[in-house]
């Protein structure tokens, strides 16, 4: 999972080096934001995506609007385990509290 740090958020690593700071190039971090990816085996394509395409947010909502469509069209007599019911559950109430998420951020740009 990624680490999204803004500047002055606390857990930050820097080291201190003077004879970087004053003979390298790129001496220091110089961005306001920074985006760690964490392990991945094809970074410069997921740095792509995230620049190019979509921004992990929006591909799991992406992803979030799909599965809520399946659902939809799950038969209500299909034979699900107890273990697969409460994973759809646990999906669709984590979905109604993002939504709800959304209604109030949408409700407070309104109000400013």
């Amino acid at each position: 999972m990624p680490m999204f740090k803004l500047p002055l958020s606390g857990d930050v690593t820097q080291s201190i080096n003077p004879w970087t700071a004053i003979f390298s190039p790129t001496g220091g971090q110089w961005s306001l934001v920074n985006i760690i990816i964490g392990q991945s085996s094809a970074p410069q394509i997921e740095a792509d995506v995230l620049t190019d395409v979509a921004g992990y947010g929006k591909q799991l909502g992406r992803i979030g609007d799909a599965v809520k469509v399946l659902l939809k069209h799950l038969p209500k007599d299909s034979r699900l385990t107890p273990e697969e019911r409460a994973a759809i559950q646990a999906f669709e109430q984590m979905f109604s509290d993002i939504e709800a998420v959304k209604r109030r951020r949408r409700c407070e740009g309104s109000t400013s």
